[in-house]
């Protein structure tokens, strides 16, 4: 078993054992407990009561943070119109192109954090699954990241659009933040990551589906929320 840092374990000893936190002062707690020599990334780990196995038990979707990542995105789009084409431009895309872009992407290159793609382009981009699928790159008309509105989508996601998908051990991750931000700014992306992913219950799951949720900064210790509180809170919102 890994041992834990001495900075770790100091914070942890500083904090005591509590069990539970309120959102408000877990977000507190999480920015202070960055200490590290960076930038550290709070994130969200969420625990579901859903079998992935079965698609009828699938979470995913996506979720427009208020404050954004705090991280710049490089956004790939790929589409042919002109028109299309240069509206993603002006809307920041980093890279644009068709057969092109698809060809780069098949020599191995995924140098980008997130793909949108036209309708018409989907035919060809299914030659990219095998590159781009296990890197959680590859658009969906769920996610929104298929659509002919490329500029909208792209203009979404540097705002801070983030798409989660429930792994095979029914865990979600999702960043909400930097440690450079305030502890409100922190709290306000957590809850909402937090309502997207409660209501985002598949109809077929059964028993309690938030297990557990937990925020922390790469380098600090977790806070546990109270997966009943948040459920209750943000079901009905």
């Amino acid at each position: 078993m890994r041992k834990q840092g001495r900075r770790l374990r100091a914070l942890k000893e500083k904090l005591g054992d509590k069990p539970v936190y309120a959102l408000s002062d877990a977000a507190k707690q999480a920015k202070e407990c960055a200490t590290a020599k960076f930038d550290e990334t709070i994130e969200l780990a969420f625990f579901l009561g859903v079998d992935p196995r079965h698609a009828e038990q699938m979470v995913r979707g996506s979720v427009t943070l208020p404050h954004g990542t705090g991280k710049p995105v490089r956004v790939a789009v790929f589409c042919k119109q002109d028109s299309q084409q240069q509206d993603a431009k002006d809307q920041g895309a980093d890279f644009v192109g068709a057969e092109e872009l698809i060809e780069k992407v098949q020599g191995g290159w995924t140098d980008f954090d997130a793909a949108v793609a036209a309708p018409d382009m989907m035919a060809q981009l299914g030659k990219l699954g095998r590159v781009l699928g296990p890197k959680g790159l590859m658009p969906s008309p769920k996610a929104g990241t298929v659509t002919p509105d490329v500029g909208k989508a792209v203009a979404e996601i540097k705002r801070g659009k983030i798409d989660y998908r429930v792994d095979k051990f029914a865990n979600i991750h999702v960043p909400v933040g930097k440690a450079s931000f305030t502890a409100d700014q922190i709290e306000e992306n957590a809850a909402a990551a937090i309502e997207s992913i409660v209501k985002a219950r598949p109809s077929a799951a059964k028993g309690t589906y938030l297990k557990s949720c937990t925020l922390s900064s790469t380098m600090g210790p977790g806070f546990r929320l109270d997966p009943a509180a948040l459920t209750s809170a943000f079901r009905g919102n």
